[in-house]
């Protein structure tokens, strides 16, 4: 997976068809990121680089159980090669 603008739009679209915001705010996060359950938001530290922001969003998808049944066919091709990714 290339680290892209591209790349994160479409990771951002696998992350918005699942019911989930992503915002981009300053802060002193552990890792980079911080999750509201109940609102469904993701957000990130905006001063991470792409290639952060990239692999935080493909570090946090499995932890968030998406229904890949519900996504639509770009975004289920995303998803799947993100899940490969993460098995590797």
């Amino acid at each position: 997976m290339k680290y892209t603008q591209n790349t994160l739009n479409k990771i951002e679209k696998v992350v918005s068809e699942s019911g989930y915001i992503v915002r981009y705010e300053r802060g002193t996060f552990n890792s980079g990121y911080c999750i509201l359950e109940q609102k469904k938001v993701i957000v990130l530290n905006k001063f991470l680089t792409l290639e952060g922001r990239i692999n935080t969003l493909i570090d946090l998808i499995p932890q968030l159980g998406f229904d890949a049944e519900a996504l639509g066919p770009e975004s289920r091709k995303t998803f799947d090669d993100i899940m490969t990714r993460v098995k590797e």
